[in-house]
């Protein structure tokens, strides 16, 4: 064998913009985040998987084809991106823990990119005015506020086919979506769809998309109704 040290592959992104924008966002919310490269088969394109700290998997695919399916520091990456260098970053692998939904699914409602914009905008309006003001008239903390606006069920989607049971979008999955900047210029009049697949609830935007478990499985359950007490 060759004593030659090993050649560390490329990061293989070409769309520089639309992943330089991804990342710059998710460095913004946790600078110690990590983002997982997933080449898309046969299509020369890269999708840049994400988790948000309020519990929401992000997504956004680009040009390019990243070598394999990889694991890095998204600082790390926008550094690369930024400074034109083509090499790939450190792996952290280990640092991804979280599953993914499934390819498969299916579309359920299309949502106008707006209202999804408009709920997102109440929902902070109500967040800095309940910090302000309290909540009937006792404050109530600021951590507390947000976790009981992001488990709000925003939206309530009944399919028109079978088995037709009613889909609940969570603040969670319209905060990740508008955020991350998914739903694109302020007046753009794109559609958003929400997409069902398992156990899996998703806002796919124009730029990107946003998933989640259901709601119920989400919910917290008393111990008396496990199995085995």
């Amino acid at each position: 064998m060759s004593g030659a040290p090993a050649v560390t592959p490329g990061h293989g992104l070409d769309g520089v913009a639309d992943a330089g924008a991804f990342l710059s966002r998710l460095v913004r919310f946790d600078p110690a985040t990590v983002v997982r490269l997933r080449p898309v088969d046969g299509a020369g394109r890269t999708t840049l998987w994400a988790r948000l700290p309020w519990d929401v998997l992000v997504a956004r695919t680009v040009a390019g084809r990243a070598p394999y399916d990889v694991t890095v520091a998204a600082a790390d990456l926008l550094a690369r991106l930024e400074s034109a260098d083509g090499a790939l970053p450190t792996r952290r692998d280990d640092r991804w823990r979280w599953p993914l939904p499934p390819t498969a699914g299916r579309g359920v409602e299309a949502l106008p990119a707006g209202e999804l914009r408009r709920i997102a905008e109440a929902a902070a309006g109500t967040l800095r005015s309940a910090a302000t003001h309290g909540v009937g008239g006792r404050a109530v903390g600021q951590r507390m506020l947000r976790d009981a606006l992001l488990d709000h069920v925003a939206v309530v989607v009944t399919p028109d086919d079978a088995p037709g049971e009613p889909v609940e979008v969570s603040q969670r999955l319209v905060q990740g979506l508008v955020r991350m900047g998914f739903l694109g210029p302020v007046d753009s009049p794109g559609e958003v769809q929400v997409r069902v697949v398992g156990r899996w609830v998703g806002l796919v935007g124009p730029y990107g998309a946003a998933w989640s478990r259901k709601v119920s499985d989400l919910a917290v359950r008393p111990l008396g109704n496990h199995p085995k007490g």
